[in-house]
């Protein structure tokens, strides 16, 4: 009887599956997001939809991380200070529990704001475009944002106020781009090794972070005589970072080589949702009390983060850095520069994902265009408003969208999917605030890994290419700047390409002397044979 009953489960379950494809897709929801016309089936876009977000669920705690690096809206007046003594502008770069309790409050709220405008993007793709793309806060954007601009806890130029009010701005010029139909002519403008390089050199440089000890796996740390040199000691100094004890000793930094080598493994499987298991692995470990990876040691500090994470479910308020914006100091050099880079970055990038992403799904027709190519656009644009008055950067559309398409994503449905789950997720702060930053780190170095790959289309046997993106992968972790790095690979190929200019316009001007000896010289003949015949 047993034997005769489990052959008949998986064909029940079959028909049960197609019978709910089938009602689906005669509704109106199924005729909307055309399931039909492209072949695909309810129950396949939940799948699809689900590979996609356990593919890009990471950003969540790494984007509110490089975030809360910046410091967000925490100002010396959140420092703790000794009785009847004011705290000095240090206190912000020094061990404090008064700014660290405000940095936890501000990366609860990036997280949450993280969620909201993934989740807004996400929906908005998949029922306004009716594509099969999930979007998020960008990598890239956010690591030149806290580091570049605003600076580890406030010590750069430009405020975060000011930081979130450039992308502001930048994102309703992106808008406005978009709706004019240029957004292609602008992002042509660049010269293609140097498009090819940003997004190699921003991926050495957010790898650099992920193996830094404040913001990573702590491997790399600093030194007098060197600048840079290995770590991973099992002391350092809290402020500066330089190893006091112990190199290579650090439990932290072996248990998220364990991560990294989890995700590199599952990877090479094309297990689907890789780097989670990797950063789930090491959280998971890192959250047992009493070891020497604990994310909670048996400090004040840490009890209080002990005592909010066990209430597991929690839905936090934004109290920061919603509409924290602030445009008194934007009118600056400085502020134009990284207007200009943030404004760059998001055409190059967003548009080539946007347009590999339709590749992968087949969406593209003879023409190079793509079937809600304009409503994507715009809503890739929008997003980008939208998440920068939550507080955080440049949202985009995600390359794990692929994950989606490979399971058979076709339509906006998936990423409506995708909505729904960062929706849940929203209900789990005190979870993904608690996880730890060598939990982080290894997704930050597997993410340098992939953009690294564009490397091999730019042509090394041409110097005139090869050095121009060199320089600009080069400079951007050496100068610690994004904008570093394409100035200066910018500037390289203008200068090489002087020698064409000028020998291009001196053989003009040889060519125009010659023509214009030639017409004098036939001017002449006519006058003198003119001449001749007057004399005659």
């Amino acid at each position: 009887m047993g034997e005769g009953l489990c052959p008949r489960l998986p064909c029940s379950w079959k028909n049960m599956e197609k019978g709910l494809n089938d009602a689906v897709s005669k509704t109106k929801v199924g005729k909307y997001f055309k399931l039909d016309a492209r072949k695909s089936t309810f129950t396949k876009e939940l799948r699809a939809g689900t590979a996609t977000f356990l593919t890009m669920a990471y950003i969540i705690t790494v984007n509110a991380t490089i975030l809360a690096d910046s410091g967000g809206t925490c100002s010396v007046a959140d420092c703790s200070a000794p009785v009847n003594q004011t705290a000095g502008p240090d206190c912000m770069l020094k061990p404090n529990e008064g700014y660290q309790s405000c940095l936890d409050k501000t990366k609860s709220d990036l997280i949450v704001a993280t969620v909201l405008s993934a989740m807004i993007g996400s929906f908005a793709m998949g029922i306004l475009a009716n594509l099969p793309f999930g979007l998020a806060p960008g990598m890239g954007p956010n690591a030149f944002v806290a580091y570049n601009m605003v600076g580890f806890h406030g010590s750069g130029p430009i405020s975060y106020k000011t930081a979130m009010a450039i992308v502001l701005v930048e994102g309703c010029a992106f808008f406005i781009v978009s709706a004019l139909g240029l957004r292609e002519k602008f992002a042509r403008i660049i010269p293609k090794p140097i498009r090819l390089a940003c997004a190699a050199g921003i991926g050495l440089f957010i790898a650099f972070v992920g193996l830094q000890i404040h913001q990573g796996v702590g491997l790399v740390g600093p030194d007098q005589s060197t600048l840079v040199t290995v770590t991973a000691c099992s002391s350092t100094n809290p402020v500066t970072g330089e190893c006091i004890s112990g190199k290579m000793r650090s439990p932290t930094f072996w248990l998220g080589s364990v991560g990294l080598l989890i995700t590199c493994y599952g990877l090479m499987k094309e297990i689907k949702g890789s780097m989670i298991y990797g950063i789930l692995f090491v959280t998971l470990t890192s959250w047992i009390r009493g070891t020497a990876v604990t994310y909670f040691p048996q400090t004040l500090l840490g009890d209080n983060n002990y005592k909010y994470f066990k209430k597991v479910v929690d839905f936090h308020k934004i109290q920061s850095t919603a509409g924290a914006i602030s445009f008194t100091s934007f009118n600056t050099s400085g502020a134009w520069l990284a207007f200009l880079t943030l404004f760059y970055v998001d055409m190059l990038g967003t548009t080539g994902i946007l347009y590999t992403m339709a590749e992968i799904g087949g969406f593209v027709n003879e023409k190079g265009s793509f079937e809600g190519q304009y409503m994507a656009f715009l809503v890739d644009a929008g997003s980008t408003i939208v998440g920068s008055t939550l507080g955080v950067t440049t949202t985009a559309t995600y390359v794990e969208s692929s994950a989606g398409i490979r399971e058979g994503g076709r339509t906006g449905l998936t990423a409506v999917t995708v909505g729904f789950y960062f929706l849940v997720s929203l209900c789990f702060t005190p979870l993904l605030t608690s996880v730890p930053p060598w939990a982080i780190g290894p997704s930050l170095v597997m993410v340098g890994v992939m953009m690294m790959k564009v490397v091999k289309d730019i042509d090394w046997e041409n110097i005139k290419e090869a050095v121009p993106a060199f320089i600009t992968m080069l400079l951007m972790p050496l100068t610690y700047s994004i904008a570093n790095g394409i100035v200066g690979g910018i500037g390289m190929y203008i200068a090489l390409s002087l020698y064409d200019y000028i020998v291009g316009l001196m053989a003009w001007l040889i060519k125009m002397r010659g023509m214009v000896v030639k017409e004098r010289n036939q001017v002449s003949a006519t006058a003198g044979a003119d001449l001749e015949i007057e004399v005659i």
